[in-house]
């Protein structure tokens, strides 16, 4: 044991056998103390777990009916066209020679980890994507063909079945008590490289990256082949299944992300009992609300998901949600931030009556939605270009806007009531982003039906602070924030 009495603040670098260093801070002139908290030991957690985690392989039929169906001779057959060369007959060594053949061709290499004894794996849903087979191999060397039962891009979970039994199969961990700052370990196959162990800490939890999920995000080194494998916490239970990393050369930096395994769970759940997942839906493409937006509506704080537009018949149409609406609340839970709302909707049973809290021009609307079933994106209607002359407005000249009165065509066009064109955007309007062709919907927290109303409501608001206005822009809607000149 080394015993340390110093006076003055010293470092001592023990080089040759012990390479490395070590620190000491001195508390007090006449005693030092060394806390020492050693390194985390994983071989326990390793010999635990490691059974549990499985290579997966996929493979794809390849065709190779054309005569010159091979790869190099594909190349080759490239290269006469290329340059105009007739195409010399090459014999092939295949007996049945014309007749279509479908080869086995390796696809790709991901883990996976055990979920039940009876043999239900999980791992990623893009390591199984577009497979015709799928293998596992266990830690024993045993290989197994699995049956994929379902895989869900959205949250990138997928679940596989082997025909086997008495696996060892995981614990799964609460991940409400996964700490910042907590060691964490993961097994799988990086570059092919099966059973490697790597560990370091969680950096964050709940990371948006503009997935479906909130991510868990650590340091350990994930790399490609580490898809679908787990993240295991100190007590050897699943947290996590590591599903993506940031990289600029394709290898390890130091951020991966790691699906949630709360929500793993309920994804895998629906895709046994019904090979797919259904998410609930309302209708609103939405947007983030930011500071200065809140501070011009009088929101207070910035909280909740801006509405940009409403799809015509959809739930939240039909509920009364209006486009520039903020939606604070969803069946009673808050929304802090735009992404909450789309996994709140998404995690609810269609068919549910839920609440919204919406903040519409001043003050907080309770609405009644029926959440429908998710479906596929929808393509946004053209607009026509014909225009009737329009009676224009000069007040807006005051904020840099010179705006008109929507014609009929124009409003049936953008499914909207009421509002005015920008005709041209100037000084404060132009640098606050609004360009001709905008639809302004609201000034402040005033509803804009025509340009008398326009009028009307930049009257009321105080133009010597920031103005917050509702502008739609093609299927859009956004709020934007003019400020007075200085």
């Amino acid at each position: 044991m080394l015993q340390l009495n110093w006076k003055k603040l010293r470092v001592i670098t023990l080089a040759g056998a012990l390479a490395g260093s070590l620190s000491v801070a001195v508390l007090s002139s006449g005693a030092a103390f060394a806390q020492v908290r050693g390194l985390p030991d994983f071989t326990d957690l390793v010999e635990q777990v490691g059974p549990s985690v499985v290579n997966i392989r996929t493979l794809e039929k390849v065709s190779t009916e054309s005569p010159h169906g091979g790869a190099g001779e594909q190349e080759m057959q490239e290269f006469f066209r290329r340059f105009g060369l007739p195409m010399p007959n090459i014999p092939r060594a295949n007996p049945r020679r014309g007749q279509p053949q479908d080869e086995e061709q390796p696809r790709g290499v991901g883990s996976g980890f055990i979920l039940t004894a009876d043999g239900m794996i999980m791992t990623n849903a893009h390591v199984v994507d577009g497979a015709d087979e799928v293998v596992v191999t266990l830690t024993d060397k045993r290989e197994f063909k699995a049956k994929i039962i379902g895989a869900d891009k959205r949250s990138d979970v997928a679940v596989v079945k082997i025909e086997a039994a008495g696996l060892p199969a995981v614990k799964v961990g609460d991940v409400s008590r996964l700490k910042v700052g907590e060691w964490v370990m993961a097994i799988g196959s990086p570059f092919g490289l099966e059973n490697t162990v790597t560990a370091g800490i969680v950096s964050a939890k709940q990371r948006d990256t503009g997935e479906y999920l909130p991510f868990i995000q650590t340091d350990v080194a994930i790399n490609p082949g580490n898809s679908g494998g787990p993240l295991i916490n100190m007590r050897g239970e699943v947290v996590g299944i590591n599903s993506q990393i940031y990289s600029r050369s394709g290898g390890s930096m130091g951020i991966s992300f790691a699906i949630p395994m709360d929500e793993a769970v309920r994804v895998s759940e629906q895709l046994r009992l019904s090979g797919r997942v259904t998410r609930g839906r309302i209708g609103v493409q939405i947007g983030q609300v930011s500071k200065d937006v809140a501070e011009s509506i009088g929101l207070g704080k910035p909280q909740g998901a801006l509405v940009s537009s409403v799809e015509p018949g959809a739930p939240a149409d039909k509920a009364g949600v209006e486009a520039g609406d903020i939606i604070l609340k969803f069946d009673g839970k808050p929304v802090e931030k735009s992404s909450d709302l789309p996994r709140m909707v998404g995690s609810t049973k269609p068919g549910t009556k839920s609440s919204l809290t919406v903040f519409r021009r001043g003050s907080t609307k309770e609405l009644s939605v029926i959440v429908a079933e998710i479906e596929a994106e929808k393509t946004g209607k053209k607009t026509s270009s014909k225009e009737e002359t329009p009676k224009a407005s000069k007040i807006g000249q005051a904020i840099g806007l010179a705006v008109s009165d929507l014609t009929k065509e124009q409003k049936a066009e953008l499914s909207i009531q009421g509002g005015v064109r920008v005709d041209s955007a100037v000084d404060n309007a132009a640098r606050a982003g609004i360009r001709e062709g905008d639809v302004v919907m609201q000034v402040g927290n005033f509803l804009v039906t025509d340009t008398k109303s326009f009028e009307a409501a930049l009257a009321k608001v105080d133009k010597s602070r920031p103005i917050g206005l509702l502008v739609r822009r093609g299927e859009l809607a956004q709020i934007v924030v003019i400020r007075p000149s200085k």
